[in-house]
């Protein structure tokens, strides 16, 4: 072990509150960061309870339907990186408003959508809300509650896991209420919460200027030459295929072996709350060097239960094997405090997130693509099952290779660049709020 300490995303109090700033004022930037928060996942979970009806209703293809839901990934993946440019020339409130309205819009759009390609638009247009929510709010709560920064973010992930698992709950039984087309109805509803999220940052006071240096950056294309990097990549690309697999697909396959749309609903629901507990859980483990592959086995035994359950015996104690799963899914969590633990400094955790986040979630979006086009050719989900299988493979392999005591900057000489700024923490340029993990 390095006696050193590493974060992403730190809560020490590196910076004053902003000075002057009224306790109304925190309150209601401490709203807007939740109404944020909830709206982060529902137009993404909200998909795939519907996803029969979108298909009719567009007249498209199993491969489009899966286009559909690779589509979150490959947002998350570019629209992300423009988040802290953006920060920079503009107001972050201002930008999280004016994302927010784009999503509105894109949830509107893409819930009136005559054809498949506008509908594709609709959803890159809903995503913006998303992407850059992940990338801002962590900046945002370091800011202005310094010395709440694990609460707020806590807040904030906690609403972002109970807005996906409501719209995975109540998206099939709003479409079944309203009738033909409803599930137009079901996915545009959503807007009206990212409207609400709206206006509290416009009405959020200007925050002070910082009053750090500028700190040096790590260019990202070094990193090229790090086998860690890539292993970390795929193994975040790897994971987050498994999740979008399993909220954009697991409902339309219990459909289709003989479980109503709610029923599916709810239980990519149960799915999605299991994750809420284990966030904050599985971070204070995989500091522990002599917990991490331990836990990567534990996890792998989750995910292997819980797809043989639904491939055997889909409609039998199908909860459990959707808990299961969502058990399994604590290696986002692990990968995000992993991030920490494998680079000596600041500004190489901020470039390793960027990379392993952005190439990552190039990788994930394959998997929800690959299910859809299998499906189509054959008709039924072998392929779905022959790719997560293949996939957990892949996890335990480069989980087990990332879990050893190692750093990027050992790869790559000379990556360290710059002095140090004398902040403790950075914000990751990717696409996930990074998590506090003090090096043990």
């Amino acid at each position: 072990m390095h006696p050193v300490s590493k974060t992403v995303s730190t809560t020490h109090d590196s910076a004053p509150a902003p000075a002057g700033t009224p306790r109304r004022g925190l309150v209601l930037v401490a709203v807007a960061i939740v109404l944020t928060g909830f709206n982060l996942r529902t137009a993404v979970n909200g998909v795939g309870p519907v996803l029969q009806e979108i298909e009719r209703g567009l007249g498209i293809s199993s491969g489009a339907a899966g286009l559909i839901t690779t589509m979150p990934l490959l947002c998350f993946a570019l629209i992300g990186f423009a988040g802290p440019p953006l920060a920079a020339r503009f107001r972050d409130g201002h930008v999280l408003a004016a994302a927010l309205l784009v999503m509105a819009l894109g949830v509107i759009g893409r819930a009136a959508a005559p054809s498949f390609w506008l509908f594709l638009l609709g959803t890159v247009a809903t995503m913006v809300g998303g992407a850059l929510g992940n990338v801002l709010l962590p900046g945002i709560v370091k800011h202005w509650f310094p010395h709440r920064t694990g609460l707020l973010v806590g807040a904030y992930s906690t609403t972002m896991a109970i807005g996906g698992a409501v719209a995975s709950v109540s998206t099939a039984p709003i479409a079944a209420a309203v009738g033909t087309d409803g599930w137009r109805w079901a996915l545009g509803v959503w807007a009206v919460f990212a409207l609400l999220a709206v206006a509290p940052w416009l009405l959020v006071p200007r925050r002070s200027a910082g009053t750090g240096t500028p700190r040096s950056a790590v260019r990202l294309r070094v990193l090229v030459r790090s086998s860690l990097a890539w292993q970390m990549a795929v193994f975040f690309g790897l994971q987050a295929m498994q999740a979008y697999v399993i909220v954009g697909w697991t409902a339309q396959y219990l459909r289709d072996e003989g479980m109503s749309a709610a029923a599916a609903g709810v239980l990519v629901g149960v799915n999605a709350l299991i994750v809420i507990p284990l966030n904050a859980l599985v971070p204070s483990g995989a500091v522990r060097q002599s917990w991490q592959r331990p836990m990567l086995v534990g996890f792998m035994a989750c995910y292997l239960v819980g797809w043989t359950g639904l491939l055997l015996a889909p409609l039998t104690l199908t909860w459990l094997w959707m808990s299961m799963l969502g058990i399994g899914m604590g290696t986002f969590a692990m990968v995000l405090s992993l991030i920490g633990l494998r680079a000596r400094t600041p500004e190489t955790v901020n470039a390793l997130s960027t990379v392993v986040q952005g190439w990552g979630y190039s990788i994930a979006a394959v998997g929800p693509l690959l299910v859809g086009l299998l499906r189509g050719l054959t008709g039924g989900y072998t392929g779905m099952f022959v790719l997560v299988y293949a996939g957990v493979a892949g996890l335990f392999v480069t989980g087990w290779l990332v879990c050893a005591d190692r750093q990027v900057d050992d790869e790559v000489p000379g990556l360290r660049v710059g002095p140090p700024t004398g902040e403790p923490g950075v914000e990751a340029a990717g696409v996930e709020s990074p998590v506090a993990v003090p090096r043990s």
